[in-house]
């Protein structure tokens, strides 16, 4: 199948030609808070989806894009319902359904692929026997539901389907179980897949490989995909056209490729601006400033409810709400100043940018031969071979020096990194911290985590629910002989170093946003001044504004105080903008390293060439997900 020609394949022309639409929302609203103080979470959208198509939802955690999701599956958060307007599906008002009717729709006729498969899938059932009880509930007979399950599986391109159905979710990779949750999502051949962020986490090649599935599924069925992101570049290439939200109003909407190309609303701007380019000048990113109001505060917001962030914002944004105006062919924006949005050109920075590079000739930390193979199955009285994890490389660290390490899931990337901070033991090698050996005592390990310190990437799991930002921020003098004035001061500190608000300090995790979240994170690691921070993907699931945030953050941190930086990342643009060198691993070997910029733009290994095609370009008229390359290894 030609892959560039999906997006206009017959049957998209079909539609786009005579669209019966499959999904209307007519002026929908979703309110939230006391009944006497009802505030608008989804005001007033109205949009349709043709069969066949996919439409994006675009914005910053807090948009409304998953709302929209919660509407379809009636599954609200308790205290909000449908405050108005009409959501119609193939030609019936959902909102008016029976309930046994509309469950009976959920899987059949509307099915969702969630963000995180590993939550979504049981971990103590095997894959068969969930893909089995989910054909059952489709109303697949019993007798061919095995049959069936490993049909799909082989529709998802997974390898040895029949071996894989008595496998545990967590015996597979992150890919994997994203490819068996979309098998599950069209068992049905359902009319609408909801996709809330279902490639957030991938590597960039997972990535393609999904997006190229969904689109061949798709065209296969005639399936309206409904496709929730935060990834622009993955917008412009994976749908037909696109809702750009922003605390639940519609700010511009539009066919994808003409609506990026000619990107009018000062937010949208704002969004593409916040994003490392892969290629061309390396400049410093424009992180969006300011936070997007809560839920709460909506209903004393009369006018734009991005007034409060938007660099041209003028009076009369405060006063009232603008309506969405044509701009273009299907091209719709909501903006009081859209003349001078029209008019404003993006101005390029007068200095370029310059990434994390070596402070001094010195090694802060260096590995030689560092390797690890983990044991392989026993099988009766004899084990099966051992698996190389990671195979012998070695690697520097200068201080103020930033390390990219990119790759496929699998390729080795977190187990270096646990290697590094001593919570696995290497199978061979040595590691040396300013030219002294580590070993495994206990006077070595305390050296090790007073210079090395290790930033998560989910950062709601690394952080105590039950304990305050300020004790959070200061957890590793807890168990030192301080006085509790000492560690007040030490938390103000912090806080301020990492950007977060003094009054954020007597808050719980469950009362930051996910990029507040994520500085604490930081801050905590920050509290005895490492020398090293290992971070394993500590952007991945953030908007590409907080994203902007928290890469010019620890940029910051480097000058104040010579940090080094070992960032594990599948996005090749945030490498690009925060590291001076990079290592690409594959199958836990290093295949190619050297100058982040000469390996980006000069790659010689294959397998280097190919992470780099698989990353969606911000410009519409490339062409993703490319023609071919090489197939991931989905080895359980």
């Amino acid at each position: 199948m030609n892959l560039s020609s999906l997006a206009f394949s017959p049957v998209a022309e079909q539609f786009l030609a005579e669209p019966e639409w499959l999904l209307e929302a007519d002026g929908l609203s979703v309110v939230g808070g006391p009944a006497e103080a009802p505030s608008a979470v989804l005001s007033d959208l109205s949009f349709r989806l043709a069969a066949g198509r996919t439409l994006g939802l675009v914005g910053e955690s807090g948009a409304g894009k998953s709302m929209i999701g919660r509407v379809l599956a009636r599954q609200l958060p308790a205290g909000f319902r449908v405050g108005g307007g009409q959501l119609r599906f193939a030609g019936e008002d959902l909102l008016s359904l029976p309930a046994e009717r509309h469950r009976q729709s959920l899987g059949s006729r509307i099915a969702f692929i969630p963000q995180e498969p590993m939550g979504a899938l049981n971990p103590v059932l095997t894959i068969g026997r969930q893909l089995i009880e989910h054909l059952q509930r489709l109303g697949t007979p019993a007798a061919a539901c095995r049959e069936r399950a490993i049909e799909l599986l082989e529709q998802v391109c997974l390898p040895r389907p029949a071996t894989l159905l008595g496998h545990y979710p967590f015996e597979l990779s992150g890919g994997m179980c994203q490819r068996v949750m979309i098998a599950m999502a069209f068992a049905g051949r359902p009319q609408l897949v909801v996709s809330d962020e279902a490639t957030t986490a991938l590597d960039v090649s997972s990535q393609a490989h999904i997006v190229r599935l969904l689109r061949e599924l798709q065209e296969q069925y005639a399936t309206a995909v409904l496709f929730v992101t935060h990834d622009m570049g993955l917008a412009t290439h994976a749908c037909d056209d696109v809702l750009v939200l922003y605390a639940g109003q519609i700010m511009e909407s539009g066919p994808a490729k003409s609506l990026f190309r000619r990107t009018l609303h000062p937010y949208t701007r704002a969004l593409r601006e916040a994003i490392p380019a892969l290629e061309g000048p390396l400049l410093p990113l424009r992180a969006l400033a300011g936070q997007m109001p809560g839920v709460e505060s909506f209903a004393q917001i009369k006018g734009c409810r991005f007034a409060g962030r938007c660099e041209q914002a003028t009076q009369v944004c405060h006063d009232g709400v603008a309506p969405l105006e044509s701009v273009g062919p299907q091209h719709q924006v909501r903006c009081w100043n859209l003349a001078a949005a029209s008019e404003r050109q993006a101005q390029p920075e007068a200095t370029a940018h310059e990434p994390g590079r070596a402070m001094s000739a010195q090694q802060s930390l260096v590995a030689k031969g560092l390797s690890k193979t983990w044991p392989g199955r026993r099988q009766g009285f004899r084990r099966a071979p051992g698996v190389a994890a990671l195979k012998p490389l070695d690697l520097s660290i200068a201080p103020g020096e930033f390390i990219g390490i990119v790759g496929e899931s699998g390729s080795g990337k977190s187990t270096l990194a646990r290697l590094i901070m001593g919570l696995e033991r290497q199978s061979t090698g040595v590691i040396s911290l300013n030219g002294e050996m580590l070993g495994d005592s206990r006077d070595d390990w305390t050296r090790r985590i007073a210079s090395i310190q290790m930033i998560f990437q989910d950062a709601t799991a690394a952080l105590n629910p039950r304990w305050r930002i300020g004790r959070l921020l200061t957890q590793s003098m807890l168990s030192q002989p301080r006085l509790h004035s000492e560690r007040q001061a030490r938390a103000a500190e912090l806080a301020a170093d990492v950007g977060l608000a003094a009054s954020t300090l007597k808050r719980y995790p469950s009362q930051l946003s996910g990029g507040q979240r994520q500085r604490v994170n930081i801050g905590r690691s920050l509290c005895d001044t490492p020398q090293i921070l290992v971070a394993d993907e500590i952007v991945s699931g953030l908007d590409v504004s907080v994203q902007a945030q928290v890469m010019n953050l620890l940029l910051e941190l480097r000058r104040q105080h010579k940090i080094s930086l070992l960032l594990i990342s599948h996005d090749l643009g945030v490498v690009r903008y925060l590291c001076s060198r990079v290592l690409v691993l594959h199958q836990g070997e290093l295949v190619e390293q050297g100058e982040t910029e000469r390996v980006l733009a000069h790659p010689q290994h294959p397998y280097t060439r190919a992470l780099i095609a698989a990353v969606p370009s911000l410009d519409p008229d490339a062409q993703w997900p490319p023609a071919a390359f090489p197939q991931m290894d989905v080895t359980p």
